[in-house]
Order: C-alpha cells, then structure tokens, then sequence
C-alpha cells in the first residue's frame, strides 16, 4: 500500500512540477508547453456552491434568540480579519502565495522530495488556491464517497485541482481567494470559517486576533482533527506545537522577530471553548424556536421538499425576524412558575397573541424543553399543534362553549333569552343532533349533569355562560343546530392538535376535542378584533444571505359580525365579575373570558382577552390526562383536592396579562348594541310565581334563599358535580366526583 501512494505522490508531483512553463507562473519552455497539451492542462471553471451558512432567529427588538447550522459558519470580509491573521496563515500555509500563480512550483518540488524520502505522501504542496478549490469541492460533496474523491490522494485529483486553480487566478484577485479561504477553512471544534473560529476558540471577532491567537488558528488548519481542543489535552498539546511552528516560520520569514516568536511561545493555549449552541434546545425560547422551525419546515414557498427547507434552514445564512415579545415571553414565564415547578408532572402552557394581526408574542410552559427525562424535560412543543412540533393537546373544556354562545347571537337570540335547564341532560332521541354531514348523532343514554345535583332552574344567556351551565349548552346547541356550532368553531381557526378531523358530537360544546393554546388563543382573538380572524404569526421579516428582504404580513379575513363579537365580549366580561372567575377577579381593564375545566378533571383551561391581547393558558399531565388526573394532586407546592379552570390557570392568566399588559395603554371594548342583543326575545324567563301560589317550600328552596343559587355562582359553589366536559366544583367540594370511565367520556368518537 505504501508503494501504491509513493508512486501515486511522485507521479503527482512530478507532474505538476512540470507545469513550470505555466504563463501564470512565468517562463515558456517547449517541455512544458508539450506536457501541458499531453495532459490537457487548462483551465476549467468550478461551480461554486453558497457555503454553508447559519439561520438566525430575532426578536421584536432585533436580539438574537436561536440558530440553526449545518456548519458554524459566519462569513466575513477579509476588511474584517486582523492583517496579523492574514500573515500567519499565509506564512505557514503558502508563503509565496501573492508571488506565484495557481501553482507553487517550489513548494511542489520541494514536497516531491520530501515524500520520495519519507515512503509517504507526509506533504501536498498545494497553494491556497489549491486548497480553496479542494474545500469548496469538499463541501458540494452529497455524498461520502464523493467528498472521499474530493481528497483523494491521486494524480486526476491533483490534475484537476490544478485546472481549477488556474480558472480561479484568472476570476479573482489574490485577496478575493484569500478571503474566500478563510471562510470556507475548516479550524476544528464546530468551527468553520475565521469568525466562527476566533468566536468559538477565544470569544473575539476575527478583526481583534493578537499574535498568539492567530498563529493558533493558522496552525489548526493543517489537520483539525489532531489539533482539536475541545477533544481534550493531549489534542490542545498538539495544538500549541503546532501554534509554536508557524510562530518559528513567521520568525524565519522576517513578519516577526525572534523575540517576539520567542515570547508568545510563552503564553498559554488561551482556548475559552465558546459554546456555539444550534437548534430550539438551546434557544431561550425553545417553544416558539420549535413552532418557527416548524413553520418553515412545512411551508413550500422555502422550498419543493421537506430536504430542501431544512437545507434551506441550516445552510442559508437567513436572518428572521419574529414576532416574540420578550416583555411578554417574561410576563407569561414568571406567572407560570409562580403557580407551577418545573419538576411537576402537570404541565402548564400558555400563549399570547395579538388580536387583529395574529402575531405571537409568548409561548411559554412550566415544564424545560429538553430530551433528559430525568430533569422531568420535554422533547416536544407543547405549547402548539403537532404541525408545529407538539402533541395532541389537552380536551378544551368549557372554553369551548364560547363558540355555541356566538351562534346564538348569530342566530338572533337576546340576552336575556333562555330556557329552564335541568340538573341532567339526554339527548331526546338519537338523532335530534346532526353533524355537518348531516349524520344522526346524539346517545340518548348518556346523561349530562351540571355542577350541582340540584336542578339548573332558568338560564339566560348571560346567566348560563356566567355560571358554565352544561345542561344549558346542550339544550342551546340543540336548537342552533350542532353544525353550526362546529362551522363558527372553524371559522375561528378551531382544529385538533393531532390534526385530525373535529369530533362533531353533541358534546361538542362540552369541549371534548383536544387542542392547543395557540389554537385556542387565536380562536378568542377572534372576538377582541371584533370578528377578525387572522392565521397565527411568527415571522415578519426575513432576510438571505445576499441582504434581499421578504417581509410577511397578517393574513386576516372578516369571519363574524363585529356586533355579534362585541356581544359576546359583553357576556364573558361577566365571567369575572358573576362567574366562575369571579373569586380570581379581573386585570383592573376590559378584559373577558371562559374557564375550563374538563370532565373528570382531565385538564383545566383559561383563555381570555383583552382588545390589545388574547391568551390562553392549558393545564394537563403529559403522562396522560385520562390516567393521571388533577384530583388530589401537588403542583407548585402547594396541595389541590380537585383543580379547575380557575384554580390555576385562570390565575396564571391574570397574573401574565398584568404583566405583559403593563404600560400598553388600555383599550375598551366596543359598546354592546342594546336594541339587537339587549333584553330577551321569546325566551324570556317565566315570571316569578306569587308565593300563595307556591306552595311549602323545599329544603332546596330554603337553601337557595339562604345562600342564593350555587348554579349561578360556576366553579365557587359547593356539592356540585360535573357534566362530560364541563366545569366542575371548587376544591371544597364534599360530594366527591361522579365515576365516568374513560370509555364513556370518549364514546362515539
């Protein structure tokens, strides 16, 4: 084998030494010129491929938040590498270099008889041309075998670096092939390129390298491998005498005294080990990083494969601009951890965004985002959809009858309009719901309960929403008609998590589709930006490598009536003040919303709004919501018998908007149009019985005289049981919760 690459390296180098001859390197002997036609010595242009660049991610205010590389790369003007950098690299690597042409002809002769006498091929002689264009044949490698020709040490290899050299000498100016060396060297630990190298080695830009700095990185383009020093001591060793090397050649060459080689030789490694963190797990905001990456990943316009967006991603130098608020990413962090730790098994998520243009500011959750199970990390975003890297999400709860209580208003009902809702609820008959393609469903044996055992008595429209009345919400998707209650779910950009199909069943308004915060968040939006509906937002701004710009705008479409969005804003207002929020209490501004909490205390919900910004705020264990319930459980410390939609997360709510809200000046909501929506059509409530008429009243009735309807007052009364995804009782509660199995719950999904 030893013979093999002797011959191949004398062949070689012999050959090229014959090239002598070359206009480019002066003289023109007959030999030569011979030679030069027998081998076809000519120039020969080489496509050269963008190098490798990083992506990086911005917040509003422009500071960098993530990166994502295939190599470390940040290239830069050769204007910006110190002149000493220049020098020492030249002197080791090809000190002729602005001398002789694509070739160096003695440094090629002069390797010749070094490998003749070593058995080996122990030196390449190759200029920095040479090994510019070897790099950059390298890098447009695909495959390993191709990037094993790329290197090989053959005499066609050798033969066509040189042609390619000799294309390049005419192209560029010396200077143009030196800068485009250093950007494209490899320097060893993740560092490709000058900058990435100062960076990481010594935490300092190319243009500030001192003596030893530079003469350590001139060192380490040699073999990388060996010189590495974040592979450990004895590679750092090797690296200093490779360091001291190029500190003697830059002595004997004249570019520095002997003294001064003699000094730095003297000084330590210095190597820092900057870290260069790539990817959402180092981000600062790993959960919106994975919902960007993701956003990219799944768009076409960034490219026809999912191959070529990631290598869109990872190599082509972008600068994107976002959409997160740090102020506000801080605000949702904070209330987050002031409720629940990160070492809790529930998790709690939450995210912001602005009504009218879709703009994520915040994404944040309880639990670190990370693959060591251990540290209680998770390896998925679980603040969004899978589309954008999360799971299946959380039931939704009660924020779901939102979306029945807009159809009615669509549909022409008053505020005071209702109906008498009863402590239980079955569908009439299978069939009197229908889905949207118009398949009979409705179980006429399950029963839903409301949150008390004791019956609903009349309901309005604000009373049964301020109170989260199940049995009300069934009756009330009864006649609006359960497909239209689906259909205005979608038009407010309502969808599964997992991304399947909505379960269109008659507990639909129960929220028994599992979702996302973003989703959520959006959807209530909707009704702050007065029925605008606007696709989520991420980035705004996007800019390549070469500095063209693309800038993304909201899009956004009018998908309700603003008066009917401002009624339903009128009525949630009152969550705070008469409804199940009422204990939490409000953020001191308009502010509006629905609590949350699912059958059987799978997971617990809050999502509101203000006119500036609309949040939503999930709590669930990620083991599995249905196994491991939030009934006698500890989070943040602190001992929960049951939790519900305003036990935890209503509060992680308010606590967040009062911060993220914080010097935004406030808006008010748009004033209820009273003549359309005010008092009640034909369903008003019955009149009040004179009490002759009544007759002994019950127990009930005392009771309710006494401490007034525990119905009425949602999650704070007492003795109440749940319905199949609806709100259930405080922590207090003494009647103990109704058993549904988990086939139950999910039955005819």
């Amino acid at each position: 084998m030893n013979i093999v690459r002797l011959i191949a390296a004398g062949a070689a180098a012999g050959v090229l030494t014959a090239a002598i001859a070359l206009p480019a390197v002066g003289g023109a002997g007959v030999t030569a010129n011979t030679a030069m036609k027998e081998i076809n010595l000519k120039p020969e242009n080489l496509e050269e491929p963008p190098l490798p660049e990083r992506t990086t991610l911005h917040d509003t205010n422009g500071k960098q938040i993530a990166q994502f590389y295939f190599e470390n790369r940040q290239s830069v003007t050769l204007d910006k590498v110190a002149p000493i950098m220049q020098t020492a690299l030249i002197s080791i690597e090809d000190f002729r270099f602005y001398q002789h042409g694509p070739i160096d002809v003695e440094g090629t002769a002069r390797a010749l008889v070094k490998n003749m006498t070593t058995g080996g091929v122990t030196q390449g002689g190759s200029s920095i041309t040479q090994q510019y264009v070897k790099q950059v044949l390298v890098n447009a490698a695909e495959t390993p075998e191709e990037q094993q020709a790329a290197i090989a040490p053959t005499v066609s290899r050798k033969l066509n670096e040189l042609r390619y050299a000799m294309a390049m000498e005419k192209k560029y100016s010396k200077n143009q092939i030196l800068e485009k060396y250093l950007n494209i060297a490899y320097f060893g630990a993740g560092a490709h390129g000058v900058q990435a190298a100062a960076r990481r080695f010594f935490d300092k830009p190319a243009s500030e390298l001192n003596l030893v700095q530079a003469a350590t990185l001139a060192g380490a383009v040699q073999n990388p491998a060996r010189t590495d020093p974040s592979v450990g001591k004895k590679a750092q060793k090797a690296l200093i005498d490779r360091r001291n090397t190029v500190l003697d050649r830059m002595a004997q060459l004249g570019k520095i005294t002997p003294q001064e080689a003699a000094e730095a030789k003297t000084k330590k490694l210095g190597y820092k080990g900057v870290a260069a963190p790539g990817g959402c797990e180092e981000s600062k905001y790993p959960y919106f990083c994975l919902y960007v990456q993701n956003e990219i990943l799944n768009n076409e316009s960034f490219g026809k494969t999912p191959q070529e967006r990631l290598k869109l991603l990872q190599r082509g130098g972008l600068k994107i601009k976002t959409t997160i608020d740090p102020k506000m990413q801080a605000a949702a962090e904070k209330a987050i951890k002031q409720y629940v730790s990160t070492k809790d098994k529930p998790a709690a998520s939450q995210a912001m965004i602005v009504p009218g243009t879709g703009e994520i500011k915040a994404m944040a959750a309880s639990r670190k985002f990370g693959g060591n199970k251990k540290k209680n990390e998770v390896s998925y975003n679980i603040v969004a959809d899978a589309k954008h890297g999360g799971g299946v999400g959380f039931q939704q709860g009660s924020t779901a009858k939102a979306y029945t209580l807009a159809t009615a208003l669509e549909e022409g009902y008053k505020y005071g309009d209702g109906f008498p809702s009863p402590a239980g609820y079955s569908a009439p008959s299978f069939g009197s719901f229908r889905d949207c393609k118009g398949n009979r469903v409705g179980d006429p044996s399950h029963e839903v309960h409301n949150s008390s055992e004791g019956g609903g008595g009349f309901k309005t429209l604000q009373t049964g929403t301020w109170g989260s009345v199940n049995t009300f919400f069934m009756k009330l998707e009864e006649r609006v008609g359960l497909c239209k209650v689906v259909e205005l779910a979608k038009r407010l950009g309502l969808k599964r998590a997992d991304g399947g199909k909505l379960g269109e069943y008659e507990t639909f308004t129960l929220g028994i589709n599992e979702v996302d915060p973003v989703t959520v968040a959006n959807s209530y939006a909707v009704f702050a930006s007065r029925g605008q509906y606007c696709k989520p937002l991420a980035i705004t701004e996007i800019t390549d490598r070469y500095g063209k710009v693309k800038q993304f705008k909201p899009k956004c479409s009018k998908v309700m009536d603003p008066e009917v969005a401002d009624a339903v804003s009128g009525i949630l207002s009152g969550v705070f003040t008469k409804g199940t929020m009422q204990e939490v209490g409000g953020i001191g501004r308009d502010a509006a919303g629905k609590t949350g909490t699912t059958d059987d205390y799978t997971a617990a919900w809050f999502a509101g709004y203000t006119p500036n910004l609309a949040s939503a705020v999930s709590l669930g264990d990620l083991r599995g919501a249905f196994k491991h319930k939030l009934i006698g459980v500890t989070i943040g410390g602190r001992y929960y018998s049951y939790v519900y939609g305003a036990t935890i997360s209503g509060r992680i709510w308010k606590t967040a908007m009062l911060g993220a809200l914080k010097g935004v000046e406030a808006a008010d909501f748009n004033p209820v149009n009273q003549e359309r929506f005010g008092g009640c059509g034909e369903n008003c409530a019955p009149k009040p019985k004179k009490k002759r008429d009544e007759g002994p009243p019950d127990v009930l009735d005392q009771l309710r005289d006494q401490f007034g309807n525990p119905d009425d007052q949602g999650d704070q009364g007492n003795g109440r049981r749940r319905g199949r995804g609806g709100e259930t009782a405080p922590a207090d509660t003494t009647t103990g919760p109704i058993t549904i199995t988990e086939d139950q719950l999910r039955r005819g999904r």
